[in-house]
């Protein structure tokens, strides 16, 4: 921002159309919002208005793009406040000043979409905003561009102080948003460097208005007027030779001039002026710091540590009582202090780098007690995460951890926004912290790594120091404590520590502020998500579920937003576990929907999601989306570092590779199961053996294999070594005993499953299946048509195609034989209905063409939708709007001749298109 040029001038406000009502306290996470950085700056009374500048930002508004670019003091940020001031815009202006924390792409975002509403340009609920600090979701930034890209009249969006952006990923977002909001959108960039930006693709098309250092400079008859607005005549020749001297750099010409009003011959001052960094800093120090009073300079030396200073905040600092008249005194009097809102005020950035300087010449050692008193001050007054930064800055860990376990805020340090900052700032805790509060602390960043031998070692600790501790607080540290332990013993895959700590965690929460509990709802959603994880890996689905049913229905807000999504990813997998693909497929879009409307980026969704579509896509035939979901999946966090993430995945990835005549690499995938979740990084894997779900799913996977190997007696073996006595593998057994020439046997154990276990279709339409094999190889064709009728009238709403095409040559026979079964059953693979050849013969069937050809666009986002994406996520790795996406699929649909998206992928793939 550009220096003011007067100390005692007054300024007169910018007024711009549209300015949006005061702002919230805070952005969402808790962060609070820095007003200033939304403001228009004031126009001095001594700025002089450049009108052949003015004129070339009004011919920019022709092109998308306009870059105004400068060193520092070149006047950028006032030539375009002016600017806004005296122009006819063709929509809202939106000011946004950049800093470098802003390089967090969620940061960065988050501000400017808080800057978009805050001058009163109105945003769908549906855009929302990113949910972590180094992530952001980029269908936000498609959601955003389409909603701009719809507007009647373009939004006009300054970026002051660009330079502080070095980020990639942030520029990349903002040229993407810039490339598809079109007409909607006019960015003007005001940039000490050069930007990110790819300014060449802009040059050639001609979208780009430049304004460089070499136009911003001041021409002599531009100097001469700023050398008169303060109050210094000088000859045409000292205004030539000022300008040449500074190169026409607006600050140094406005320093210059503020020098030579107290010199007792201004020309001859300004001859021998050199405006250097050096000289630049001396002359701040000499002429407006020391000018000031001797209360006013101790003041701004020790506020200068402050991002923004309130007089109350400047009173702790200065032990005086007079912080609200000085700062409104030097406001006043233009002296780099401005107000920001809400009775704060900021000191300029360039004069307080400076400031810090000479307080660290002056007073050294003092700048760490001044940021201890700030983040008492701050904690005081209920600005928490400002006064971490300061503890930290003080070097005081103590208070620091102490502020985030006192306020039960260890959660954050998981989840949220804050989480990566928090992480960040206590990286740099010495090993001195000594206390409950540090050790803690130090378990959480080492349990959120999975780091749970030195996680456990350091919440051991806290909790002994915690038992010798009987003062105030201890409720809300002992909470936390509790809150690690569940953590702590899902990682290790522990389900009795798990319920003990989360009993007792409930019982603390009894004892702790109900306010300041109701300020942190992540505690509850991370414990139940934590406790119902490891729940699930010990194989009490129907406790897992209810812990899951719990997080997931807790308070809505950024920092439970994962937790959330991760609970219902789970609940998913435990309706799949229990046989009901159609409510596991709705549990997971409403997993995506709250990931979609939190924000969070794909990187923090849970990797169980993942699992359970490649589960769904084996389950309905689909075994390339499978593919791809498995691989997804496997890169995910979850199939590290989650045991049931880790084991559903090799049982679904045998599965594929059995379904595709690979008996031998589906049984090796399952020996993998063998080293489950045991890393010399992570420490020790899950306790016990395997659950009984991932015993049977391998048992049933097994069997299977040994049967298309031929070997009845192998099979047998691998399921009575499971010990696992599920339904699932009772059917196995059954078909086992039958391919041994048992039918009799096989009958029995298939008599002895329970005709009301609870289980849901998938389960029941298997055992179903087997019965009929059971009775056709019995010779009762007529019950094995009736029990294959009600197999095919369960399996139709859920699309359950595997459990036929495994069901072996039996099924095509008794289908040939009576045809009538499946006349309404046109769902079922092809080459299983009658009068289709089976895949493998020589006359293969041949799908229909489609009714008109496929365009590239509508291939691509078929591709895409074979992969299992959702069509925010198909419109964001294409570019495109949500609502284009949904319209080619519907004109895929109508070329293909079906309905929904699975049914035309199938087609698709009939057809060789993908």
């Amino acid at each position: 921002m550009a220096l003011s040029p007067a100390v005692g001038t007054p300024a007169r406000p910018v007024e711009v159309p549209g300015h949006g009502p005061d702002l919230p306290a805070r952005i969402p996470g808790g962060d609070p919002v820095l007003a200033a950085r939304f403001a228009v700056p004031l126009i001095p009374e001594t700025f002089v208005h450049r009108q052949r500048l003015v004129e070339r930002l009004d011919d920019g508004l022709r092109t998308s793009l306009l870059l105004v670019s400068g060193p520092a003091g070149a006047g950028k940020t006032l030539l375009v406040a002016d600017w806004l001031a005296t122009a006819r815009l063709p929509g809202p202006a939106v000011w946004l000043t950049v800093e470098r924390e802003d390089n967090a792409p969620g940061v960065f975002w988050a501000y400017l979409l808080e800057a978009v509403r805050h001058h009163g340009v109105d945003l769908p609920d549906d855009i929302g905003s990113p949910a972590r600090a180094q992530e952001v979701d980029h269908s936000l930034l498609a959601r955003l561009a389409a909603h701009l890209s719809r507007r009647e009249e373009p939004v006009v969006l300054v970026l002051d102080e660009f330079e502080h952006v070095s980020s990639a990923e942030v520029a990349s977002g903002l040229h993407f948003l810039l490339g598809h909001a079109g007409p909607g959108l006019r960015l003007a960039v005001l940039s000490r460097t050069e930007p990110l930006l790819p300014l060449h693709r802009y040059r050639a098309a001609g979208s780009v208005t430049e304004i460089r250092a070499a136009d911003l400079a001041f021409r002599p008859p531009e100097t001469s007027a700023l050398l008169h607005r303060h109050g210094l005549d000088l000859s045409a020749e000292s205004s030539r030779a000022l300008t040449e001297r500074t190169g026409g750099w607006a600050a140094g010409v406005r320093l210059s001039a503020l020098a030579a009003q107290g010199a007792g011959d201004p020309e001859a001052y300004l001859e021998e002026f050199e405006a250097s960094r050096s000289t630049v800093a001396d002359f701040l120090l000499a002429e407006v710091l020391d000018t000031q009073s001797a209360e006013a300079q101790d003041l701004l030396l020790r506020t200068s540590v402050l991002g923004r200073v309130h007089p109350d905040l400047a009173d702790a600092l200065t032990g005086r009582r007079n912080g609200a008249r000085i700062l409104a005194d030097l406001s006043r009097a233009n002296a780099f202090v401005e107000p920001v809102g809400h009775a704060w005020y900021r000191c300029h950035p360039l004069f307080a780098e400076i400031l810090r300087v000479h307080l660290g010449a002056r007073s050294p050692g003092l700048e760490q007690e001044l940021h201890r008193r700030a983040a008492r001050w701050l904690t005081d007054a209920g600005h928490p995460t400002e006064a971490l930064s300061h503890a930290a800055a003080a070097g005081d860990w103590e208070f620091a951890a102490a502020r985030v376990v006192d306020d039960l805020a260890i959660g954050t340090l998981f989840t949220g926004r804050d989480a990566e900052r928090l992480d960040a700032l206590f990286a740099g805790m010495t090993p001195d912290a000594r206390g409950a509060a540090p050790e803690l602390v130090r378990a959480a960043r080492d349990l959120a790594r999975h780091e749970v031998g030195s996680g456990l070692e350091h919440l051991d600790r806290a909790e002994a120091l915690l038992r010798e501790r009987d003062g105030e607080g201890a409720p809300a540290a002992l909470l936390g404590a509790a809150q690690l332990r569940v953590l702590a013993s899902r990682l290790l895959g522990s389900a009795d520590p798990a319920r003990a700590a989360a009993e007792q965690a409930e019982r603390l929460e009894g004892l702790v502020p109900p306010g300041l509990l109701a300020e942190h709802p992540e505690l509850a959603a991370l414990r139940l998500n934590d406790l119902g994880a490891v729940l699930l890996w010990e194989g009490s689905l129907d406790a897992a579920g209810a812990a899951l049913t719990a997080a997931a229905k807790t308070a809505d807000g950024p920092t439970t937003a994962a937790p959330r999504h991760e609970a219902l990813a789970r609940l998913a997998l435990i309706d799949l576990l229990d046989g009901r693909p159609a409510r596991s497929e709705a549990r997971l879009r409403k997993a995506a929907a709250e990931a979609e409307r939190a924000g969070l980026p794909p990187a923090s969704r849970t990797g169980v999601s993942r699992l359970v579509l490649a589960a769904l896509a084996v389950e309905r035939d689909d075994l390339t989306a499978a593919r791809a979901a498995v691989d997804r999946a496997a890169g995910s966090s979850a199939a590290r570092h989650d045991p049931a993430v880790a084991a559903g995945l090799a049982i679904v990835r045998a599965r594929i590779l059995l379904a595709g005549g690979r008996t031998r690499a589906a049984l090796d995938a399952l020996v993998a199961l063998d080293a489950l979740g045991r890393s010399a990084d992570h420490g020790p894997g899950p306790a016990g053996p395997p659950p009984p779900w991932v015993r049977e799913g391998v048992a049933v996977v097994a069997s299977a294999a040994h049967l298309a190997e031929g070997d009845p007696a192998a099979a047998l073996t691998a399921l009575d070594r499971s010990g696992a006595d599920g339904p699932g593998c009772a059917v196995a057994a059954a078909q086992a005993r039958l391919a041994a020439g048992e039918g009799r046997s096989a009958l029995q154990i298939l008599d002895a499953i329970p005709d009301h276990d609870g289980h849901g279709p998938a389960v029941t339409v298997r055992v179903l299946l087997a019965r009929s094999q059971v009775a056709a190889a019995l010779g009762d064709e007529a019950d094995a048509g009736r029990l294959l009728a009600r197999a095919l009238t369960l399996a139709r709403p859920e699309q359950l195609r595997r459990p036929f095409r495994e069901a072996g040559p039996w099924l095509r026979r008794l289908l040939r034989a009576r045809p009538a079964l499946v006349d309404s059953h046109g769902w079922l693979p092809a080459d299983l209905l009658p009068g289709h050849p089976a895949s493998g013969d020589e006359e293969a069937a041949v799908p229909h063409a489609p009714v008109e050809p496929l365009s590239e666009r509508e291939l691509d986002v078929l591709g895409r939708a074979a992969q299992m994406l959702s069509t925010e996520e198909i419109a964001a790795e294409l570019f495109l709007s949500v609502n284009t996406v949904k319209t080619h699929l519907k004109s895929i649909n109508r070329k293909l001749a079906v309905s929904g998206r699975s049914r035309a992928v199938r087609r698709a793939r009939e057809l060789h298109l993908i």
